[in-house]
């Protein structure tokens, strides 16, 4: 998810985890811890790492949820000796700092991107994927029981039955943001379950019930989603409005040239092999000729983006004389095209029933 969630999701889980007095520094460090497993990509960008690092290894090693319980005990006993307010209630912080950091992985895991909770077992990542990377409907009801929260909060030295009241209202807004983000989360589960549902229904209709398939909403919202199912020769898209469409699902295929693929998988690159199990296989591959007039094997992550504009684009090889596919010596990533504005105004049309179903 995106920044300001986690923060402030781990101020929420923090604040409400520690006594009322300590509440208010709770909010700064829980919003802290919140967001610490995300500074993964500025190690990645100072350490000059390659295309497919940065992608696949963000959300690796500082999102495991065996690396943080280690990480958050340990920062519990430093901060143990160290810190007065800590002593004072040290197994309340302990749940504080670890409800922070392990709340921001979990959460990660409900988006398509893909969460490597349990690193280093050699797992894919996990990709629940019901809610949207950015999604307002969730953020806004921890925003604005955070922001309560402060303004309510009393001071360590306050006192009185007024200072009561405050606490007890600020508690209260906390319980009830969090509430309502989670219930929310809740909803896009069974969103994704009724999606599936209907998925499954009409691609068993096609021949394609076994067909490796996932599910995800079109950003900002969890009214509308997205359904892929691969095929050998290519991959079938059907989109789904919870507001407008009624029936059965419609498909339209898309080629992919799987051919080119599965040559360059059977010498694959450890680069080429590390980007096919982070997508699951979700891709998609096109030749394109660029400027110059070489031949260009791009390979799409389909899992985020609209087609067939994807946001994670990667040149992985190109012509030889003779017309086979060489693999690229690196494998670069390609900027995103398309207008992204557009694209947004294309998915309220879908939802709301005024653009064409596939």
């Amino acid at each position: 998810m995106d920044s300001l969630t986690q923060i402030v999701l781990g101020s929420s889980v923090a604040a409400l985890a520690v006594p009322a007095s300590h509440r208010r520094v709770a909010l700064v460090a829980g919003g802290i811890l919140g967001t610490m497993p995300d500074l993964d990509v500025l190690w990645f960008g100072l350490a000059g790492s390659d295309a497919v690092t940065q992608v696949t290894w963000h959300r690796g090693p500082s999102h495991s949820l065996l690396v943080l319980t280690a990480a958050g005990w340990l920062l519990w006993l430093w901060l143990k000796w160290r810190s007065a307010l800590v002593g004072e209630s040290p197994r309340r912080w302990l749940w504080a700092i670890w409800l922070a950091l392990l709340t921001h992985p979990l959460l990660d895991a409900f988006t398509v991107y893909g969460t490597q909770l349990l690193w280093p077992l050699p797992m894919p990542p996990v990709m629940w994927s019901s809610i949207f990377i950015i999604d307002p409907v969730y953020t806004l009801p921890l925003l604005s029981g955070v922001l309560l929260a402060w303004k309510l909060s009393p001071g360590r030295s306050d006192d009185g039955p007024e200072t009561g009241r405050r606490s007890r209202s600020a508690r209260r807004w906390l319980v009830i943001g969090l509430s309502v983000s989670s219930l929310y989360l809740a909803w896009s589960v069974a969103a994704k379950y009724r999606v599936d549902r209907l998925a499954e229904q009409s691609l068993a209709v096609m021949g394609l019930r076994d067909a490796p398939r996932f599910s995800t909403p079109l950003p900002l919202n969890t009214l509308s989603w997205r359904v892929i199912a691969m095929a050998p020769d290519g991959y079938w898209i059907g989109d789904r409005s919870l507001i407008a469409d009624h029936g059965r699902m419609r498909f339209t295929f898309r080629p992919s040239d799987t051919q080119a693929l599965a040559q360059l998988t059977a010498t694959a690159t450890p680069e080429l092999r590390r980007l096919l199990w982070f997508t699951h296989g979700f891709v998609g591959v096109h030749a394109r000729q660029r400027e110059d007039g070489a031949q260009r094997l791009i390979l799409s992550d389909l899992r985020m983006g609209l087609e067939p504009d994807y946001f994670f684009r990667y040149d992985i090889a190109g012509r030889d004389a003779e017309g086979r596919w060489i693999a690229a010596p690196e494998i670069t990533r390609l900027p995103a095209p398309g207008d992204r504005m557009a694209g947004l105004a294309w998915v309220w049309r879908r939802l709301m029933g005024r653009e064409a179903r596939p």
